[in-house]
């Protein structure tokens, strides 16, 4: 077996999947060892884009595929730090599978988003206003 590395994979039928794979060579017929395979698709939301990420396979139990050679087109290696932190944080998670932040899916709030104040100064400011226009 080679060594294991992050990989982004277009297969012949167009799928394509990123994964942690080996290489595995020892029959003279190399294939390709799939550990955890995922689709990873961008979708927008209006002014947020999103990682949706799906299981290769939905309805197997099994954590390891082996594709031969012929079936890939193309395979890149990743580094983005990014992609391998939302493909492992699916992988840990339990089917939770939409991300945008480091916090599972949770945005917080800022000014760029329309976010002003909290809650307690929105009242007190709206208040001071509704009581100097009764005055």
């Amino acid at each position: 077996m080679g060594d294991e590395f992050y990989a982004i994979i277009k297969l012949v039928s167009g799928e394509e999947i990123m994964s942690l794979i080996m290489v595995d060579e020892n029959d003279g017929d190399p294939v390709v060892v799939l550990q955890n395979p995922v689709t990873i698709k961008m979708v927008e939301n209006k002014n947020t884009v999103y990682i949706k990420v799906k299981p290769w396979i939905e309805n197997s139990s099994e954590d390891f595929f082996i594709v031969k050679l012929d079936k890939i087109i193309t395979m890149s290696e990743t580094t983005d730090k990014k992609m391998i932190e939302v493909y492992n944080n699916y992988i840990m998670s339990d089917g939770n599978n939409i991300f945008n932040d480091e916090m599972n899916g949770q945005v917080k709030p800022s000014q760029k988003m329309g976010y002003i104040s909290s809650v307690e100064d929105a009242r007190n400011s709206l208040e001071k206003i509704f009581k100097d226009t009764n005055n």
